[in-house]
């Protein structure tokens, strides 16, 4: 109970920005106003300089930045992208609000350059489907060791049930529910990957560890990697190193690239995309060597009936 309300609560308590990546654009003078009105929060964001508004809004679009700060002499235009994180783009808000926009005295325009959809504008529904994804590769994992299947088996098994469950989590989130709006065919790639990579993560260690692989690979794909994969908030806004931790787990890069294939037409994908193909990768690997133990599996036992 501890380890857990520490994973769920302990995040939520201590969000804030940590080196958030923000543009700020415009004339120089103005520009340099806007900049030292957001370092006023130490450690809080981490400022890029852009020439105009079309270069910042390709750098949102791009995913190289949350937001951005565009100064003018008719006053500062906030640029956000509620698809990327509705927390981040709430946040921005507040801040140049509060003075990261020169203090305040001139008017704030806010346009969200890529907005979430119109059905999950919060974003809570899209960070809601993180724990399904980790729980159907969980429990792929734990029926393919418990079953005994091994080797090339358990492989085709593994990569079947992904595949399953990519459809599966289009079929609900975009063809049903509309929360995503992107190509079909890419979310349902980017889900089924997620859920192998989750799966492998659980099923490789226990095919070399048993029961104590198993365990460990659950423990850090859903105890671990679902609380700090960031999808309520943002990787920067979690506690450090937790943050940097979770982008690098398959529930947090998982998220990440379904944003991507969902609102951005798959920018920045390449990150998470590699991610995701190395635990998974890495965990099929696994399974294969383990086929070649003389281990039993960790299924019901043969009992031996006297005679």
């Amino acid at each position: 109970m501890a380890a857990t309300l520490w994973a769920f609560a302990w995040p939520g308590a201590r969000t804030a920005p940590r080196e958030l990546p923000v543009a700020v654009a415009g004339p120089a003078a103005a520009a340099e106003q806007v900049t030292r009105g957001l370092e006023q929060r130490d450690g809080a964001f981490d400022i890029s300089r852009y020439e105009d508004e079309a270069a910042a809004r390709t750098a949102i679009e791009d995913r190289d930045v949350y937001g951005a700060v565009v100064a003018g002499p008719d006053g500062i235009r906030l640029l956000t992208a509620s698809a990327a994180s509705p927390a981040v783009a709430a946040l921005l808000r507040e801040a140049v609000a509060a003075g990261g926009g020169g203090g305040g005295k001139r008017p704030v325009e806010t346009v969200d350059v890529v907005p979430a959809s119109a059905a999950d504008p919060r974003g809570g529904a899209l960070a809601a489907s993180v724990l399904p994804l980790s729980t159907a590769g969980i429990v792929t994992a734990v029926l393919v060791t418990l079953l005994g299947l091994r080797g090339a088996r358990a492989v085709v098994t593994l990569v079947a049930a992904a595949a399953g469950g990519g459809v599966v989590t289009a079929l609900v989130t975009h063809s049903w529910l509309g929360i995503l709006t992107g190509s079909w065919w890419g979310e349902a790639a980017a889900a089924g990957l997620t859920v192998l990579a989750i799966a492998a993560a659980s099923a490789g260690p226990a095919a070399l560890l048993g029961r104590a692989g198993l365990a460990a690979g659950s423990v850090l794909t859903v105890l671990i990697g679902t609380p700090f994969s960031g999808a309520a908030s943002a990787p920067e806004l979690l506690p450090e190193p937790m943050g940097a931790l979770g982008a690098l787990l398959p529930p947090g890069a998982g998220t990440r690239l379904i944003r991507s294939q969902a609102y951005f037409e798959g920018a920045a994908s390449t990150g998470p995309l590699l991610i995701l193909t190395a635990w998974a990768a890495l965990g099929l690997t696994a399974v294969l060597l383990g086929a070649r133990r003389s281990r039993p599996p960790l299924g019901p036992r043969a009992v031996e009936t006297p005679r």
